[in-house]
């Protein structure tokens, strides 16, 4: 875990404070607190097989290989498969970023990592068959568990400076789903979370809203976070136990996180069409 988060917090795109400013702090004081902390939360989604997120990206990788007949590998920005292991494996390939929002400190980071000139999707936040995946993914949800009086669309949270592009292609995925789900006005909200450090990140944060929602007096919500396309410890923790907790403590009666894309069937072909239009 030290060494994951290490490797993380100590790239430029990710914390844009001075090297000389930021590294004494991460190597002095977060790196001697955090690891433990995040340990604690990963052993709360630990699942017989590892790593959901691993899990899930692993299986996503398996089931694209078979829609397109050829070689498919998945790789991790931070730790392992690293990106330079997996492209050595394959012949001029195409790089595909499982962030559907473009971001500086996440595709730009993959771009860092990936050889000139080789072929990558920059975002694919508006894409019809992203959407149509995510819409389905929610019905089948609905179908099964009903329907809570809001749904809260949470996307990762990054520091506002410099997040504007990033925040409009939240705002337009999060539109787009609505808008494909005949959604009113008033039944759905963006927000954002994650928060890391003092700077003054995007809004509103995802926790305070459903807190305030729980004490206007609904008493239940459902979550989707359109930004990650698998179940991490992001959904997973800071969503499924931690933000519940406080819904519930707030007065709130039921709160449902949807599950990512995952493996599910329309995820698979939005990816194969993303591959092949990429390609």
């Amino acid at each position: 875990m030290r060494a994951y988060l290490a490797e993380f917090l100590s790239d430029p795109r990710v914390v844009k404070l001075p090297r000389w400013l930021w590294l004494p702090i991460l190597y002095g004081i977060v790196l001697r607190t955090r690891p433990a902390k995040s340990a604690e939360k990963y052993a709360q989604i630990w699942t017989p097989e590892g790593s959901p997120l691993a899990v899930n990206t692993m299986r996503q990788a398996a089931l694209l290989m078979d829609a397109l007949g050829v070689p498919v590998r998945y790789a991790m920005r931070y730790g392992q498969p690293s990106v330079a292991s997996a492209l050595k494996e394959l012949e001029d390939p195409m790089v595909i970023p499982l962030y559907p929002q473009y971001a500086e400190s996440t595709t730009e980071s993959v771009r860092d990592v990936v050889p000139p000139g080789a072929k990558m999707l920059q975002s694919f936040h508006d894409h019809p068959a992203y959407i149509a995946a995510l819409a389905a993914n929610l019905q089948r949800h609905w179908q099964k568990l009903g329907r809570g009086a809001v749904l809260v669309m949470s996307f990762h949270g990054l520091p506002k400076r410099g997040a504007e592009r990033y925040e409009r292609e939240c705002r337009a995925t999060a539109q787009l789903l609505a808008d494909q789900l005949q959604l009113k006005a008033d039944t759905w909200c963006v927000t954002f979370q994650s928060r890391f450090g003092f700077a003054d990140w995007l809004q509103p944060y995802t926790e305070p809203t459903l807190v305030a929602l729980a004490r206007e007096g609904v008493k239940r919500v459902d979550v989707v976070c359109p930004g990650f396309v698998a179940d991490c410890l992001e959904t997973l923790e800071e969503i499924g136990i931690t933000a519940r907790r406080a819904f519930l403590a707030a007065g709130g009666d039921e709160l449902y996180l949807v599950s990512c894309l995952n493996d599910s069937p329309a995820w698979i072909a939005a990816l194969a069409e993303l591959s092949r239009a990429g390609g």
